[in-house]
């Protein structure tokens, strides 16, 4: 008898997993509103984390929360810049240990 392996099974994220994403943004995202922004959404979305300006010109960040509301966050994100697009990528982006008890997402300084 074959047995499938199906959501958490197999290693891939459900929608209410919850994990933390460490990234790195580049491109315009300095004098923006970008930090202030992904607070917000993060916020609206109930996830947490951090986000800050970084000395070369990027944008550091880690988000927690359940994978559904992560993958919303970007959306969202993209949306408040619908009429002054951005032009940035994520350089760097890594799952990383989720951080019990992390409350709140929050700008860095």
């Amino acid at each position: 008898m074959n047995a499938r392996l199906t959501g958490n099974e197999a290693g891939m994220p459900t929608s209410t997993q919850i994990r933390r994403l460490r990234m790195r943004f580049v491109g315009e995202v300095q004098g923006v509103g970008f930090r202030w922004t992904a607070r917000k959404v993060a916020t609206e979305l109930g996830l947490t984390g951090w986000v800050r300006n970084e000395p070369d010109g990027s944008v550091s960040m880690e988000l927690q929360g359940p994978s559904a509301q992560l993958a919303a966050y970007f959306t969202l994100f993209d949306r408040q810049y619908a009429s002054y697009p951005l032009r940035y990528v994520i350089d760097e982006k890594d799952d990383i240990e989720p951080i019990a008890g992390d409350g709140i997402f929050h700008v860095r300084f």
